[in-house]
């Protein structure tokens, strides 16, 4: 869709929406990001992986891949709190091999693979340099971490900081503190980590289809009456 029909569709929808949630969705897409991105891999408990969904949210990454070589990923509505309303989920799930497709797929998009692992080359998160441009951060389960296809193809090993006996944190904790850590450094620097305007018109229209009762089909017959 060209960028004059993308504004006047925005504009057509905000006519069914309140001025409160126009302003609300104004403010949060300003803190939109596709600098950074989260990447579960085989995640089996609905509860962790949705968790993650909200804290993506919460922490404005805007896009979360989901590898199901394995396990099949679940949402716990409880916990995840509507917040799939507002994001974007890629899920790899066609393919014998899905983890090697989903790391090539994101190396063509420009972002370094990151294991949040232990490794003889990791470094503590605090030392992660953001300005080497995009990064996606891969979590595997609990049980056996991530898979061999991502420790031998990952750029960049990450881990976070640990003083105690515990030898891992929950994989929800986990994604919670580096997201926490990366949204924060973030808007620290002066990294360009902001979505396009493009990129704000294209992902309004979809926050409006998905919070006006029928938006859909508001959008289509709005379509066939612009062509």
């Amino acid at each position: 869709m060209e960028k004059k029909l993308l504004q006047k569709a925005i504009h057509f929808l905000e006519g069914f929406s309140s001025e409160k949630r126009i302003d609300l969705l104004n403010k949060n897409i300003e803190n939109r990001t596709r600098y950074i991105t989260l990447v579960l891999e085989d995640i089996f408990q609905a509860q962790n992986a949705s968790a993650v969904i909200r804290s993506c949210d919460c922490f404005g990454v805007q896009d979360l891949h989901v590898i199901e070589n394995y396990n099949e990923y679940h949402i716990n509505p409880d916990v995840v709190m509507g917040a799939t309303k507002w994001m974007d989920l890629y899920r790899y799930n066609k393919e014998k091999r899905n983890t090697l497709s989903t790391i090539s797929k994101l190396k063509e998009q420009g972002y370094r693979i990151v294991a949040t692992s232990p490794h003889a080359n990791d470094i503590l998160l605090p030392d992660f340099d953001l300005k080497k441009g995009k990064a996606a951060f891969f979590f595997g389960t609990e049980l056996t971490g991530l898979s061999d296809e991502v420790m031998n193809n990952a750029d960049e090993f990450v881990k976070i900081p640990m003083y105690g006996f515990t030898e891992s944190f929950n994989i929800s904790v986990s994604a919670a503190i580096v997201l926490n850590h990366l949204a924060t450094e973030l808007r620290r620097s002066a990294i360009d980590w902001q979505l396009s305007e493009n990129e704000k018109l294209k992902l309004k229209l979809d926050w409006l289809v998905r919070s006006v009762r029928s938006g859909d089909e508001l959008l289509e017959k709005f379509i066939a009456n612009n062509q």
